[in-house]
């Protein structure tokens, strides 16, 4: 038996705000943007687009962005170009703001006080924004300087004292720590309906296939249970630990 780190989902944050945002009507719907002028310069200066550009910073601040944050914000993506008329042309330019975004560190203060502008009056989005962030930094299981480090910048300019972080810290750290589990490369191969004989290609199209089906992405977790959100959330644990499995064993 080989132990493994469970990597936990981080692109729940749009569940999150529909089910925090039903009884008061802060949903985000495609209503919403049904009227939204798409261009790159709106996009970008949009909460949802600002976002982006601070989960780019977070995901680039250890050096690079490795396959599952990549997965996990391709998700993201999806979720947030589904709200608007044109899903495809607002993706396109989610992944430039992204790519952008993720090689300059040096204008996060502004980012992060633009985002603050946008969501002052909305402690509760503020609180999922900075949640989804901090458990984005434990993607891969541990928490660098430089991450904690860029952490620190954002919650102070979204208005979070030093005392809110550290335990927003401790809570995803101490998931992530108790987050481990035992697998075998045979169980790990049957995770993803595959037998060992699997070409690299394989393995790579069922993982992402999977993740893509559990995921509970904003459409389809409107009104979801909690029971649902715990299941699916579950399910892409293992198949994540399967994957690494797999990976570290053949050294892809």
């Amino acid at each position: 038996m080989t132990q493994i780190l469970v990597f936990a989902v981080v692109a729940l944050l749009f569940y999150w705000l529909s089910r925090s945002f039903s009884q008061n009507q802060h949903t985000y719907t495609r209503n919403q943007f049904a009227g939204f002028k798409l261009t790159k310069e709106n996009l970008a200066y949009s909460e949802l687009g600002l976002f982006v550009a601070l989960s780019a910073k977070i995901a680039k601040a250890d050096g690079r962005v490795d396959e599952l944050e990549a997965e996990l914000i391709g998700n993201m993506f999806n979720d947030i170009s589904a709200l608007f008329p044109d899903p495809e042309a607002t993706k396109k330019l989610l992944k430039e703001i992204f790519d952008e975004e993720k090689n300059a560190p040096h204008n996060i203060d502004p980012v992060a006080q633009a985002l603050y502008q946008a969501l002052q009056n909305d402690a509760h989005k503020r609180q999922k924004m900075m949640e989804f962030l901090v458990h984005l930094t434990y993607i891969d299981g541990t928490l660098s300087h430089a991450e904690e480090e860029m952490l620190r910048v954002i919650a102070n300019h979204m208005q979070f004292h030093a005392d809110e972080l550290a335990a927003m810290l401790e809570r995803f750290g101490s998931y992530h720590r108790n987050s481990v589990k035992e697998s075998s490369i045979d169980q790990a191969y049957s995770m993803l309906n595959l037998t060992s004989s699997a070409t690299n290609d394989e393995i790579k199209k069922a993982y992402r296939a999977l993740v893509r089906e559990y995921h509970p992405d904003i459409i389809k977790s409107q009104g979801a249970s909690d029971e649902y959100l715990k299941e699916a959330t579950e399910k892409v644990q293992e198949i994540n630990a399967a994957y690494e499995m797999i990976k570290k064993t053949r050294g892809m």
